[in-house]
């Protein structure tokens, strides 16, 4: 469960909120559907390095909406219907278990999805691709 983050990159309150709150959803559904009680079973584990690896790797960042709300799916349609699971389950319980958490989470669902172009739009120059320029040899 390691929140690997890429170099020279900041992670944003909100996207470690979102992490934390990944990880207290399947604490209680590992709990209450695998026995397990302080730790994840190995599948939860799974499920949750691999939710991680799609947060850090959101185009939105720090202003990712919630995920059903979001316009790209980058969860495999498998892994979204173990996600949705644990979230249909964990989500009701979160109220009493993590409240803070939960206010956050409501709120965040409420927030309006943007728009990828302006996204893709916003980003810095130095991770857009220039074209190659064409060598001497191809044209021969």
């Amino acid at each position: 469960m390691i929140f690997d983050v890429a170099p020279g990159q900041a992670l944003g309150p909100r996207l470690v909120r979102e992490r934390h709150t990944l990880a207290a959803m399947m604490a209680i559904y590992c709990r209450d559907h695998h026995g397990q009680r302080g730790q994840l079973c190995e599948d939860c584990i799974q499920l949750l390095d691999y939710a991680e690896q799609r947060l850090a790797n959101c185009p939105f960042g720090e202003d990712k909406p919630a995920c059903n709300h979001c316009q790209v799916h980058c969860y495999s349609t498998t892994q979204r219907e173990r996600v949705k699971a644990v979230m249909r389950y964990a989500g009701p319980r979160m109220l009493w278990r993590h409240p803070l958490l939960s206010l956050y989470h409501l709120l965040d669902k409420r927030r309006e999805a943007p728009s990828l172009t302006a996204v893709k739009g916003s980003r810095k120059p130095s991770s857009i691709r220039r074209p190659v320029e064409p060598s001497r040899t191809d044209t021969l």
